[in-house]
This record gives C-alpha cells, structure tokens and sequence, in this order.
C-alpha cells in the first residue's frame, strides 16, 4: 500500500459543507485510473478546516468510491485525544491506513512528537504513514526522530519533504534515512516538483497532490521511475515545470483548486474560509499551463 503512486485528491468544501457528489466522483476517477493506494484527507484534502463529521463523512465516501483501492485517510489534529477519535472513526469506515502529521500551535519538543506517535500506533488496528510536513506543521523531525518513531508498532511509511536537487545528494538523503529505520518501512517522497528525483533516488513511494487530480500524468512518472528509467521519469517531470512554478508560487492547493474546477470536476468555491481561490489572473496562468500541458482533455 504505501509504495507506488498514492494520490491525494481534494475535498470540495464551502461553508455549506463537503460537495459529497463531487468528492465521491474525484475518488472514483482515482481508482479508475489505476493508482497504487488513494490519500484521502491529506493537506490537498484540507483535512485541519473540516469538522470530526465532516472527517468521518469523508473517510466514508472515500472507502466507497474506491472500489478497493487502499485508502490512507490523514487523521492529524491538534490534541492526541482528537488524534484517537480520527483514528476510531477512520478505521470504522473502513480505511486500509492512516497519516499523521504532528499539527502544532505551541512548538512540541522531540519527546511529545514521539508521545503522540506512541499513543496513537498503540491504538491502532491499521499501519500509519507519519507525515513530515514543516511546511504547514512547523515540526522539524530529525532522522533521529524519524528512527524512534519507525520502531513503533503499526508504522508503515514516513512521507519526507522534497529531496535535495542534486541526485547524488537526494541519494544520499535517502539512504541516510534507510539505515535508520526498519526494512518493514517505506520511505515517500511529497513536493510534488522533487518526486521524480525521490524515486530516483530509491524512494518507495509518491504521495502526489497532482496525482489526486491527472494521475495518469502522475502513474507515468511513477511507472518509469519504478521500471529503472530515471532519464525518463525525471524528463516526464521537466516536463511539468511550468505547472510546477505555479505550485511553488501559489500553493499546490490553490492551483488544484482551480485546476479542479477549470476541468468541472468541482464548482465553485471549493475552498473552505479563511482560504479563497486564485484571482482572475492567476487562474489564467493555470489555464494557460494546463492547456499547454495538455491537461484540459
């Protein structure tokens, strides 16, 4: 499950609540086009705006429309008792994994990111996915960390941020990481911009914000990464650098946002409040790149 290509499609949300039709069908799209496991909830998913209905409600359609497809739902909250609750109702719903990352308001010192992962993999019947995200968390995990953590019971997979740019460097990275954890963890790559150089580079899996919207785009990088084509895998992402800029300057989650409902896969608005889409003119440079991407059809 944690290997391949996990795609990570978003929640259509406005302040009436969860597009359910929307969501189910971008679900089902996803196992359709034959994706290795489907990330549901994830920071594409905008899981920290939603509600802990909202949450279940989604774990629910997204077990559903997935046609058996593995389901990794994220469950990251700000208190470990919330954690727990996520964690009930997403195992109840029937989801084949879980991912959490440490979400923060006061800085947690590297004992209570492990407390938490503790309390958590003790309770759970399914493996976890431990998010390393210091983008949106500000939780700075050490390959220390990452090594105690991985020891834990129910731990399946550590999703990194975006490997170094040089490949011998990415390798390295890597391999670093590898020897510190057990051969029963997988290591992910996410920054979408840097998946080709993390598989590349031996990592077992890509958890894609773009995969959650083309993930036929994504499943060939992953394919030819996989299959030891690394010139190809990393020129299939070259390919993709002016969707990539826009990712870097605007958010991954607000390009596909307006990706989403360009192609009329969400309506409008499809953000949850305090976040608001693109203005006029950055959709069109979305527009333009998809159309120049030939990502419209």
């Amino acid at each position: 499950m944690f290997r391949g290509l996990s795609a990570f499609p978003l929640t259509p949300t406005s302040e009436q609540g969860i597009d359910e039709a929307a969501y189910a069908a971008l679900v089902a799209r996803l196992a359709a086009a034959g994706g290795d496991s489907i990330g549901a909830l994830g920071s594409t998913g905008g899981y920290a705006y939603l509600t802990r209905e909202q949450r279940a409600r989604a774990a629910q359609i997204a077990v559903g429309a997935a046609d058996g497809v593995p389901v990794i739902v994220g469950i990251g909250a700000l208190r470990t008792a919330h954690v727990l609750e996520l964690a009930e109702d997403a195992q109840k719903a029937g989801v084949s994994g879980v991912l959490l990352a440490p979400m923060t308001y006061q800085l947690l010192t590297e004992d209570e990111v492990f407390g938490l992962y503790e309390d958590v993999t003790r309770e759970l019947s399914v493996p976890l996915c431990v998010y390393d995200n210091p983008g949106t968390t500000h939780v700075q995990f050490t390959d220390e960390l990452h090594g105690r953590i991985a020891q834990l019971p129910n731990v399946g997979s550590i999703k990194i941020p975006g490997v170094p740019d040089d490949p011998r460097e990415a390798q390295l990275r890597v391999d670093a990481l590898r020897t510190l954890i057990p051969d029963t963890v997988t290591i992910g790559v996410s920054g979408d911009w840097t998946a080709a150089r993390g598989l590349n580079a031996g990592c077992d899996a890509w958890y894609s914000v773009i995969g959650g919207t083309f993930p036929q785009t994504a499943l060939a990088l992953t394919r030819a990464a996989q299959a030891g084509h690394a010139d190809q895998a990393a020129e299939l992402s070259e390919g993709l650098e002016p969707l990539w800029a826009l990712f870097r300057r605007h958010g991954s989650l607000r390009v596909i946002s307006a990706a989403a409902s360009h192609l009329g896969l969400t309506q409008e608005p499809n953000l949850p409040r305090p976040l608001r889409g693109l203005d006029e003119t950055a959709r069109q440079e979305v527009v333009a790149a998809l159309d120049a991407l030939g990502l419209t059809s």
